[in-house]
């Protein structure tokens, strides 16, 4: 395909990696360095080209029903929107995100970036050295991880309900991540494919099999080192393991070791005192007990039985109006019917009103669509 006259010399010889038809006579053109947008002549703007580097510290994409927008943070220099068909979103992302990890050096020369997956927070880059990870609302920044193919023991997929389980096993760590079970097929055909290709191996099994006799080999060579008898293990003296303490309470051949003095004689003041104690008559609390009337109870009784009739009398008396005394007076009956068709009315007038301004705002958006061609 020959490119427009103005874009050719806006390319200066710079190789082309990538080209995405954005409609009409609109083209976007991928270079390592940089993503050039052509817009050709139109109802509302001339011919253009516009220009955007890749050296980006962050991508942020939205995307509409009909349109979408890509920006490319630039740090202290400010920011770049991209506009395109939300259709293209796809065409669009993969090379721009290829050339923004290139620039920033995650890639290396000559490594290709085979597909590119984005699942609501989740973006997937698979090249054909590594698989690059990234959370978070933008597509892509500095807060990213990466596992190389030549650190990957073992690959893994657990199916769930809704999404699938990725597990990377990378220097003996696992590490996981979900996709929509929609597009787990394609993500483990891409992750499958890039690490077999990178060991030379035909399928998983075989890579788990390589890894585990290099596991054994590398277990030998270890267990064949020789590091000595060792240390001598820890003694102790005979003597002083016999020894016992001064305040021990009994002796090996059975005579009683010193205790303290004044802990015996306390001891012995306490049983004194709880003998004298068992000794005491209870002739006081008795007489006590034997003086209490009984006709206070009965009519103390007879007083709170008084009480509580009076109060279930004081309850059954009518309510008094809740208005009583106060400006408010009460509405009344409502007529229900009445209520009912005001409703209805209501309810017919804000679907008619919902009704004409989605009218309006199709033909609104169909104009700009076919003024601008996807622009």
């Amino acid at each position: 395909m020959s490119l427009p006259e103005l874009l050719e010399s806006e390319l200066d010889g710079e190789p082309s990696v990538a080209e995405v038809q954005l409609g009409g006579e609109d083209v976007l053109v991928v270079t390592p360095s940089r993503t050039v947008v052509y817009r050709a002549d139109g109802l509302l703007s001339d011919e253009s080209v516009e220009s955007y580097p890749h050296d980006a510290e962050q991508v942020d994409l939205s995307v509409g029903r009909r349109k979408a927008k890509l920006t490319l943070e630039y740090g202290l220099d400010g920011s770049e929107t991209l506009s395109f068909p939300a259709k293209r979103v796809d065409n669009v992302l993969h090379p721009i995100l290829a050339g923004v990890i290139s620039a920033a050096g995650i890639t290396e020369a000559g490594e290709t970036v085979h597909k590119t997956f984005r699942f609501s927070d989740l973006t997937l880059i698979v090249t054909s050295k590594r698989v690059i990870k990234h959370i978070g609302s933008p597509v892509w920044d500095t807060d990213f991880e990466a596992f190389e193919y030549g650190g990957l023991t073992d690959v893994d997929f657990e199916e769930g309900s809704v999404a699938t389980s990725v597990v990377l096993t990378h220097n003996g760590r696992q590490n996981r991540f979900k996709t929509p079970n929609s597009d787990a097929r394609a993500v483990r055909e891409a992750i499958v494919e890039a690490v077999c290709e990178f060991h030379g191996v035909t399928s998983i099994e075989e890579l788990r099999e390589a890894m585990a006799n290099q596991e054994d080999a590398d277990g030998e060579a270890v267990d064949r080192l020789d590091f000595g008898d060792g240390p001598d293990p820890l003694s102790a003296d005979p003597g002083e393991l016999e020894s016992e303490p001064a305040n021990s309470t009994q002796s090996g051949d059975g005579e009683t070791s010193s205790v303290d003095e004044g802990l015996v004689a306390s001891l012995e003041a306490d049983d004194s005192t709880d003998e004298t104690a068992s000794h005491a008559e209870p002739a006081e609390n008795t007489e006590s007990i034997d003086h209490s009337e009984p006709t206070d109870r009965e009519g103390s009784i007879d007083h709170a039985g008084s009480t509580d009739q009076s109060q279930a009398v004081i309850e059954r008396e009518e309510p008094a109006d809740a208005f009583e005394g106060s400006p408010f007076e009460s509405a009344g009956p409502v007529d229900e019917d009445d209520l009912s068709a005001q409703l209805a009315a209501l309810t017919e007038t804000v679907e008619a009103q919902q009704q004409q301004l989605a009218r309006q705002a199709e033909l609104i958006e169909t104009l700009i669509e076919e003024l601008r061609r996807g622009r």
